[in-house]
Order: structure tokens, then sequence, then C-alpha cells
């Protein structure tokens, strides 16, 4: 595995993931091989009219250590929440993992960024 050189991109493909979080840990974002994602910005919502806690981490070992971006946010009844305004990058076999309750839903925007 080599690292992506921003140097020599040769395509650059947006685009979003959504959906809900589960209660449990969910890696919404495993970056292949030769990639490189530049993670723009992270949004939850909670869908409910009660507060609602959740996790965001990040794991740059393919999963062997995640640290917190993000740690017992409370998100309160029928709001959202902006978690990530500044972008960061995400590495090859890197992970974003959300978890939390089960009424929150993420939208993530992200740029995919390849040397090929």
């Amino acid at each position: 595995m080599a690292a992506v050189n921003i140097v020599n991109i040769t395509s650059i493909l947006g685009g979003t993931v959504t959906g809900n979080v589960t209660g449990s840990n969910v890696d919404v974002i495993d970056v292949p091989a030769d990639k490189l994602y530049k993670v723009n910005t992270i949004q939850l919502a909670n869908g409910t009219s009660g507060s609602q806690t959740c996790y965001v981490s990040v794991s740059v070992d393919n999963g062997s250590n995640y640290h917190y971006l993000a740690s017992n946010i409370s998100i309160p009844g029928y709001s959202s929440l902006m978690v990530l305004t500044n972008p960061i990058y995400l590495d090859e076999t890197d992970l974003l993992r959300i978890s939390g309750g089960t009424s929150i839903d993420y939208v993530i925007s992200y740029e995919i960024m390849d040397d090929a």
C-alpha cells in the first residue's frame, strides 16, 4: 500500500453517505486501498422529541484502535448538529465510525481522491 500523492491526483469524485445510527458501532466510511477521502462535513439530526447521544470516531490503523472525533454529543429533540465543519483526510484503510441513539440520522459529504 502506498499513500495517495495529492500532487498527482488524477480524479476527484464527490460523494455523500447517509443513514441512521443503529445504537451499535457502525463503520460508515471504509477507505479503500490506494484512495484518499477528504471528509468535508458530518451532520447529525435527531428526529424524536427526546435528547439523543452520539459518538463519532476515526481509526487510522484499519480498525485496531479508534479515537473520538466527537464524544458523548447530546442532540436535543428535533434538532441537528454539525459535527465537522473543517475537512479531515482519511487515508487508505482508515475508518469513520458513528454510534449512539437509534433515532439519529447522519449526512456525510466527502471527496474521493485517486492518483492512479
